[in-house]
C-alpha cells in the first residue's frame, strides 16, 4: 500500500490503572509496585514508543530503555525529545521510565554533606532498587532491548556519575545534567581520579551538560581559580572533566558542553537533546539526491550497510524501518527506476516476511513492469497475510482480465 506517513496519537495516562474522567491525552501511564529493598511501594511513569501503538507489550518491536531520575520533572521533556528524534530518523524509538522519588535528596546522594544537615545519602541503596527490582520489572513486562541510558539532573547527575564510576555495567550511556559533583566535599571527583586511570570503559558513553553558574565576566578558565561556594558545582564538574581527558586510554566515549546562556534549571532540556544527538550520532541514514537520481546506485545495499553498522554500535539487531523503505521504493517506482524499486521492495520482504504490505508493494512493482502473473502472485500472498481491500480489488481486476 502507498503509505508514507504515520499519524501519531497521544497515549492515555492512567494513574495506577484508574482512568481519568476527562479523557485527557498525555504521554504515558503510571505503574505502582512494592519494593522490598526500599520497604515501600514505588511508582514509575512509563512511555512506550508511539510506533508501537503506545501499548504496554504488543510484541511489535524491542526498544532501548531510558531510565530517568526526577521523572515528575523530566518525563514529558524526554518523551517529546525521543519521539521527535525517532520520527526524524535520529535515534531508535525508545521506552522511557520516569522514576519518582519519595525522598529525593536521600535517594540521589551518597554520605552526608556539611551544607545539608539531616540528609544522609542512601544512593547505593536506591541504586540497588533500580538494578535488582526496577530493571527486572521493566524487562519482564515491556518490549525492551538490551541498550540502556541513564539520565539525571543536579543531584540526579551526581547519581549518574557515581553509577558510571562504581557500577559502569548497569547502563550503556550516561547523561549528567549540571550534576552536583560538589556533594560531600567532591567525594565522587576524588574517587574518580584513581578509577578513571585504571578502569576500562569501552562501549560506554558519557555526556555532561554544564550551566553558567558564574559571576558576570567570569569564564570557565577563571572560575577554576575561584573558591566561593556559588561556583563549587561548575568547578567540581570541570575538575572531573579534566581527569577524564587525562585518561583517554580508558576508551570512554565522552563529550561535554558548556551552555553560557543557560542556568541550572534551563540547561536540562537543551542538554538532554544534545546528549541524545551525541549518543546516536551514527544512527541517521543520509541519502543524497545524486544517489536517488543515479539508476546504478544500489539503495538496498546502502540500507544494509548502514543498519549493519547501527546494529554493531548499539549492540543488537536493528532493521531498516519498513515504512521508510516502502516509501522510498514507491518513489523509485514513480521515477521509473524499476530495478531500484524492486530491490527495495524485496529488502522489505527479507526483513519483514510476515508483513502483508511488503508483498503488496512488490505486486505494484510487477504491475507497473507489465508482469501480471507475478503481480497476481504477490497480491495473493498479501491477502494470505492480511485482507486489504485495495489489494483485493487489484487482484480481482487482474483475474478478470485473464479470463
Amino acid at each position: 500500500m502507498k503509505t508514507f506517513f504515520y499519524s501519531f496519537t497521544l497515549l492515555l495516562f492512567s494513574f495506577c490503572a484508574k482512568a481519568q474522567e476527562n479523557n485527557s491525552f498525555t504521554v504515558g501511564f503510571e505503574k505502582c509496585f512494592p519494593s522490598k529493598i526500599l520497604g515501600e511501594e514505588r511508582k514509575v511513569w512509563i512511555h512506550i514508543p508511539k510506533s508501537n501503538g503506545g501499548n504496554e507489550n504488543t510484541g511489535k518491536g524491542r526498544y532501548p530503555v531510558i531510565y530517568l531520575l526526577d521523572g515528575n520533572a523530566n518525563f514529558n521533556d524526554i518523551v517529546s525529545i525521543t519521539e521527535f528524534m525517532s520520527n526524524a530518523g535520529l535515534c531508535p524509538p525508545m521506552i522511557v521510565v520516569g522514576i519518582l522519588h519519595h525522598s529525593r535528596m536521600n535517594e540521589l546522594t551518597y554520605g552526608s554533606d556539611k551544607g545539608m544537615p539531616g540528609v544522609v545519602g542512601e544512593g547505593e541503596k536506591f541504586m540497588r532498587y533500580v538494578e535488582k527490582e526496577l530493571m527486572p520489572y521493566i524487562e519482564s513486562n515491556y518490549p525492551t532491548a538490551s541498550y540502556k541510558i541513564f539520565i539525571g539532573h543536579s543531584v540526579g547527575g551526581l547519581t549518574v556519575v557515581n553509577t558510571l564510576i562504581h557500577h559502569q555495567d548497569l547502563f550503556d550511556a550516561y547523561i549528567s545534567l549540571d550534576g552536583a559533583l560538589w556533594w560531600n566535599d567532591q567525594q565522587i571527583v576524588t574517587e574518580a581520579k584513581t578509577i578513571l586511570a585504571n578502569q576500562h570503559y569501552k562501549g560506554k558513553i558519557l555526556f555532561m551538560a554544564l550551566a553558567n553558574r558564574m559571576e558576570r565576566g567570569m569564564d570557565t578558565l577563571e572560575v577554576q581559580k575561584d573558591t566561593t561556594e556559588g561556583t563549587e558545582l561548575i568547578r567540581s564538574n570541570l575538575t572531573f572533566i579534566k581527569d577524564i581527558f587525562k585518561n583517554k586510554t580508558n576508551q570512554l566515549r565522552f563529550q561535554h558542553k558548556y551552555y553560557e546562556n543557560d542556568d541550572h534549571g534551563s540547561v536540562r532540556l537543551i542538554g538532554e537533546y544534545d546528549a541524545l544527538r551525541f549518543i546516536f550520532d551514527y544512527y541517521k541514514l543520509k541519502i543524497y539526491n545524486s544517489e536517488l537520481d543515479d539508476p546504478n546506485f544500489k539503495l538496498d545495499s546502502l540500507f544494509i550497510t548502514h543498519y549493519k553498522n547501527v546494529s554493531e554500535q548499539i549492540g543488537y539487531l536493528i532493521k531498516p524501518d519498513e515504512s521508510q523503505v516502502n516509501g522510498l521504493a514507491y518513489y523509485m517506482l514513480r521515477q521509473k527506476q524499476l530495478i531500484k524499486a524492486e530491490a527495495l521492495f524485496k529488502l522489505n520482504i527479507t526483513n519483514y516476511p510476515e508483513t502483508a504490505n511488503c508483498y503488496d508493494g512488490l505486486g505494484d512493482l510487477y504491475l507497473a513492469n507489465g508482469d501480471k502473473l507475478k503481480a497476481i502472485e504477490s497480491f495473493k500472498k498479501t491477502l494470505s497475510l492480511k485482507i486489504i481491500p485495495e489489494t483485493k480489488q487489484k487482484l480481482e481486476t487482474l483475474l478478470n482480465e485473464n479470463k
